[in-house]
């Protein structure tokens, strides 16, 4: 029997986090891809990217398989350095202006390509092998688990305000954790808040950076979730000055719990950051989430997971896997027969339905791939509730 009275945590990080800054120039580098093919007039399909980013101290490391519109690495470091500048960073250690970027990009393997490529009789395959989740639950009307998308908010609401210029003493870098309490399955409240927060004027004191996130974190939370009781860790170490990559090496792909459901849901292991949508690791897991979603939203259960699983080369997913976690009000057998039915679970189907062959990537590489408003910028539509009524008439 599930538990009903418990505690949960999640964390967040910020659009510096070292890590994040490396999402945020792989996935650029996707949307430069998708972009520049469609100036050249190349097939979006015929576009691959699988681009990994390391970053340290005033040094990027761009790596990685491409194919696709020729672009010169100048183009690749203009990239770079924009999404460092409107990250923020501007500081010694790391500078958009000053930071040595490396590009080794180089041409996808011809051995990957013959099974990923569609021909003749073959359908485009999948680009590697691996197991995907997707995850939708009735907690918040995001229908999202509410620690993660409430540590998410926070350090949102943060950033928007840093970036209109009302908060000129943060820095880019930035922590959140939330832990929620749940009474009879159902958050309630919060129990304990930790923000790790950078800030560029050095002699800041940890009350004095509570008094400047205070107001965001009331401003993120529901109403009485925070009380007397709750606790505060904000900057427990004192001082947080030295942030980004200059304090912490990142690399793409380090935070997909982050990227998802908080802990809150399985993951397959696979990171989204970088790569582009053959690679089912990403695209399957948007295909997931994008399922669960509907599920939930058409109230055929409270909670639902959902698992696929793929072979490089081969179209069609090797299976399918539901969860309702006993709130279900369907046979879940039929219920994975439909979902194979109502959607084209292939790379090339699930791009086509989601409408993935768009630089639509650098928006997601922060605050998380779920959750998000599904017509913000022309992306996310794997937010979107719109296979609903398919569903109710299908389960009926």
């Amino acid at each position: 029997m599930a538990r009903k009275h418990y505690l949960f945590t999640s964390e967040s990080v910020s659009e510096g986090h070292p890590d994040k800054v490396c999402d945020r120039i792989s996935d650029e580098i996707v949307d430069l891809f998708f972009r520049e093919g469609a100036n050249a007039g190349i097939d979006p399909y015929q576009i691959r990217v699988a681009c990994e980013t390391m970053a340290t101290t005033n040094r990027v490391v761009i790596a990685g398989e491409v194919r696709g519109p020729k672009i010169a690495e100048d183009t690749i470091v203009h990239v770079a350095r924009k999404a460092i500048r409107d990250i923020g960073y501007e500081q010694d250690g790391f500078h958009h202006a000053n930071a040595q970027i490396e590009v080794l990009l180089h041409a996808q393997s011809a051995d990957i390509a013959q099974g990923v490529d569609a021909a003749g009789n073959k359908d485009e395959g999948a680009g590697d092998q691996g197991i995907m989740f997707g995850y939708a639950c009735q907690e918040t009307p995001e229908l999202m688990p509410a620690p993660i998308l409430y540590a998410h908010k926070i350090l949102r609401l943060i950033s928007e305000a840093r970036h209109a210029g009302t908060e000129k003493k943060l820095g880019p870098d930035a922590k959140s954790q939330v832990t929620v309490r749940y009474e009879d399955g159902k958050p309630v409240g919060v129990t304990q808040i930790v923000v790790s927060h950078q800030h560029v004027v050095e002699d800041l004191t940890s009350t004095q950076v509570r008094d400047i996130i205070e107001p965001y974190v009331h401003k993120a939370l529901p109403a009485g979730w925070i009380n007397k009781d709750t606790v505060w860790h904000i900057n427990p170490t004192g001082k947080f000055f030295i942030g980004g990559p200059d304090g912490d090496c990142g690399l793409t792909g380090r935070k997909i719990i982050v990227d998802t459901y908080g802990g809150a849901a399985p993951h397959g292991g696979g990171a989204f950051s970088g790569k582009d949508p053959t690679k089912v690791d990403r695209s399957a897991a948007y295909a997931a989430r994008y399922l669960a979603k509907n599920v939930v939203a058409a109230g055929l259960a409270e909670r639902c997971t959902l698992q696929l699983s793929y072979a490089i080369g081969v179209a069609r997913p090797l299976s399918i896997y539901a969860d309702l976690h006993g709130t279900g009000h369907v046979d879940v057998d039929k219920l994975e027969q439909v979902l194979l039915e109502i959607m084209n679970l292939s790379p090339r189907g699930i791009r086509e339905h989601l409408k993935l062959n768009k630089p639509i990537y650098a928006r997601t590489s922060s605050f998380g791939h779920f959750g998000r408003d599904p017509d913000a910028d022309g992306g996310f539509s794997w937010e979107k509730t719109d296979l609903v009524e398919q569903l109710k008439s299908a389960l009926r």
